[in-house]
């Protein structure tokens, strides 16, 4: 019996036994299956010849000592045949853990992340704790070395060349696995050793079906609450506003209208893929009347003029501290920016810009910095004390990393999350959701 790896696919000629979980290609004469059932193939055929992965032996120590929990979450992992799924808040060290399993394994490793600024940010971590060179796979770069990182477009278009590259596939923000077009990775990718990093396993059964089937499933977690001994205080506070009789009135009439078409259609907003089949069904007058009517109600509750006031307060309460503040839309955050003269973070700002931004914020030379969605996930932003979330969705991962972007800890750091919300609109129900399972407050006993 021989198996070899082609375009996302492990191809096994004369086998001893034909194993359920395979097909017959009339087109070679073999038997294929996909590639991340290569390590089932492995247990199941211990003594076939492997042709699968060049023998490749990476040197990847280093000396780190990790916080209790963080050895507890690698040996789970260990312990589940290398493959799993540890959730751990933002500020808990998800890259130390990542890469002690690096260390542990030895072995050809691709880190894979969603955005250029995390994999750059994984790279250079890499370079300097392992000492080695890193390879970058995106971002205009195409450089393949024994241990690269890649962002999750690129791996996915490079599947079937580099399926069989890498035996250890550490995948970062791995709810990302539970798009249609990125669970190709996790399926072409023939990696026996897997590890995915989150903030929270998060709502849908189908994340939690892939995440079992293609990554070994949740083997550790930890939350907040948990977590007091090694992060900063913090205190999270709910500021309720009055909307001006006009803007009430408008939001009323629009956030009305929009409510209409959905009982209309029996429709329900339980979740994001809710408002996604909302969106689908849209494509009518009557549905585009109701589209841009939620877009108004939206965009009255995300930049009503008591919220920028009630920012100016809260800003002058926490003068010359390391403020953040949140917002759902690059309008807002732009706003927020010329009203109060401090750099803004979002989509559109060029790389470098954002670099040097980030930098003046870690140096002090600013003190308050707007932002929307663009340093929710991952990004290592710069120590900060105070967050306001001016607009932002449901997620609970989203608030959770919000609040994480507060809890690096200092000799008596306290940081304070506010969140401003638009009282009389959906907001407070928003609010509501993105909290469950956050207490208030680092002190839980």
């Amino acid at each position: 019996m021989h198996i070899s790896y082609e375009g996302g696919t492990i191809t096994i000629k004369d086998p001893t036994s034909v194993p359920d979980y395979t097909t017959f290609d009339r087109r070679t004469g073999s038997y294929r299956t996909e590639g991340y059932l290569y390590s089932r193939l492995k247990v199941d055929f211990p003594d076939a010849e492997d042709d699968v992965f060049k023998e490749r032996k990476t040197e990847l120590n280093h000396q780190e000592k990790l916080r209790s929990y963080q050895k507890r979450a690698v040996d789970l992992w260990s312990s589940n045949s290398f493959q799993g799924v540890v959730v751990l808040p933002t500020a808990a060290g998800k890259t130390h853990i990542g890469m002690e399993a690096m260390s542990r394994l030895s072995t050809s490793t691709l880190v894979i992340a969603p955005t250029i600024e995390l994999v750059q940010q994984w790279r250079e971590k890499l370079k300097k704790t392992f000492n080695i060179d890193v390879g970058q796979i995106g971002g205009g770069e195409k450089e393949i070395l024994d241990v690269s990182v890649s962002t999750y477009d690129s791996a996915y278009l490079m599947a079937e060349k580099l399926g069989n590259r890498f035996k250890f596939l550490l995948v970062d923000e791995v709810h990302h696995l539970a798009a249609e077009r990125f669970v190709e990775i996790a399926r072409m990718y023939a990696s026996p050793y897997r590890m995915g990093l989150t903030a929270t396993y998060e709502r849908t059964d189908m994340l939690h079906e892939r995440l079992k089937q293609f990554m070994g499933g949740k083997v550790f977690e930890l939350g907040y609450e948990e977590l007091t001994e090694f992060l900063a205080d913090y205190e999270i506070i709910r500021i309720p506003v009055e909307l001006e009789q006009e803007e009430e009135e408008e939001y009323d009439r629009n956030h009305n209208l929009f409510l209409n078409y959905l009982r209309k259609h029996r429709m329900r907003m339980r979740g994001p893929w809710d408002f996604e089949r909302f969106i689908l069904s849209s494509w009518n007058p009557e549905g585009r009347e109701a589209l841009i009517a939620w877009r108004k109600a939206r965009s009255i509750a995300f930049n009503s003029r008591v919220k920028i006031d009630t920012v100016r307060y809260v800003l002058s309460k926490h003068k010359g501290e390391k403020t953040i503040i949140f917002s759902e839309d690059t309008n807002t955050s732009y706003l927020i920016s010329k009203e109060f003269l401090m750099p803004c973070i979002t989509y559109l700002t060029p790389g470098p810009e954002r670099k040097e931004y980030l930098d003046m914020f870690r140096r002090g030379d600013v003190t308050s910095i707007a932002t929307s969605r663009v340093l929710d996930e991952g990004v290592d932003v710069p120590d900060a004390s105070v967050g306001i979330i001016l607009s932002g969705s449901g997620s609970t991962r989203q608030f959770r990393q919000r609040l994480g972007r507060l809890l690096r800890p200092s000799s008596g750091k306290k940081a304070i999350l506010y969140e401003i919300v638009a009282r009389g609109t959906s907001e407070f129900a928003t609010s509501r959701r993105r909290r469950k399972g956050v207490p208030d407050s680092a002190d839980v006993s």
